[in-house]
């Protein structure tokens, strides 16, 4: 027909052309101060290395023996599994019992509600918690003037250890669950009608059709908001960092916060970046259980 098939290379090379700039950058930006921070890793880089860098010492896996014997670090690891394993799946099931009624054909002002549940996410973290903070004060908060007209007494929120932590995770979920729910709207609306339809007319009621029906068409989307739900509160930092500084005596403390502290504080940055990587894997080993037990149940 007069033209001719461009050859396979001429396509491959143009393909390269337009990555390139895309790959470079994710290259300059992500593997080089990964691959910088392994290296720091295995070396007593710190404050005085910073006006001297060749004083810096290798000293292989130092950091990292010092780190699995350092009972800061396991509570701070402890305390991050807390919060990762009760804070996110509560956070996926308000998110996801919110999308159910907002996709509800009887819901009126869907837009506004919809709105108003996504505004917590886009706003400021830090002034959140600030909020919230006042929220929780012991004398002059509005849980506790709630609490006392039941007749129960203030309770400490910020300032207990057992209660740090929930106070925390309870925030977190109102912060949080505005983002997952319009994904989870993205993903109910695109399942068939016609199968919700058969499924009642074969006599499943609304429960039978929520397993039978909507939860095993949400998998691909319940499992994109389970993996970044996770990694996203396994980093925690900002909510304690702000309303409460790693306390009441460390019980809130989070393995992103000691690493912020042992980096930024003490400015013993070798220390620091031995314990990122030691967090990057374990958020490494928690997706990869998420997709087995993804891929088991579908």
């Amino acid at each position: 027909m007069g033209t001719s098939a461009r050859a396979p290379s001429d396509v491959g090379r143009a393909a390269w052309l337009f990555l390139a700039p895309a790959l470079i950058l994710i290259f300059v930006f992500f593997f080089l101060p990964v691959l910088a921070s392994l290296v720091l890793s295995v070396t007593d880089f710190d404050i005085y290395a910073i006006a001297n860098p060749p004083t810096t010492r290798f000293v292989g896996l130092a950091n990292y023996t010092k780190l699995f014997h350092s009972p800061e670090f396991w509570q701070a690891l402890r305390n991050t599994f807390y919060f990762a394993i009760v804070g996110g799946p509560l956070t996926i099931a308000v998110s996801l019992g919110t999308a159910l009624l907002l996709n509800a054909k009887l819901v009126r002002f869907k837009s506004f509600f919809r709105t108003i549940y996504f505004t917590p996410f886009v706003t400021t973290l830090v002034a959140v918690s600030i909020v919230w903070r006042y929220l929780y004060h012991t004398r002059y908060g509005v849980l506790n003037y709630g609490l006392a007209h039941l007749g129960i007494a203030p309770i400490d929120w910020l300032g207990n250890p057992h209660w740090a932590m929930p106070a925390i995770i309870l925030m977190s979920v109102w912060k949080n669950f505005g983002y997952n729910m319009l994904i989870f709207i993205a993903g109910l609306q695109a399942i068939p009608q016609d199968l919700y339809d058969a499924a009642e007319i074969d006599g499943a009621g609304p429960v039978r059709r929520f397993f039978a029906v909507t939860l095993p068409l949400l998998g691909p989307t319940l499992l994109f908001v389970s993996v970044i739900t996770m990694i996203g509160y396994f980093q925690l930092f900002s909510e304690p960092y702000v309303m409460t500084q790693g306390g009441p005596l460390r019980a809130t403390t989070s393995v992103v916060l000691m690493m912020y502290e042992e980096g930024f504080r003490w400015w013993r940055m070798g220390y620091a970046a031995a314990i990122a990587f030691v967090l990057f894997i374990v958020i490494l080993i928690a997706t990869l259980i998420q997709f087995r037990l993804q891929k088991d149940y579908t």
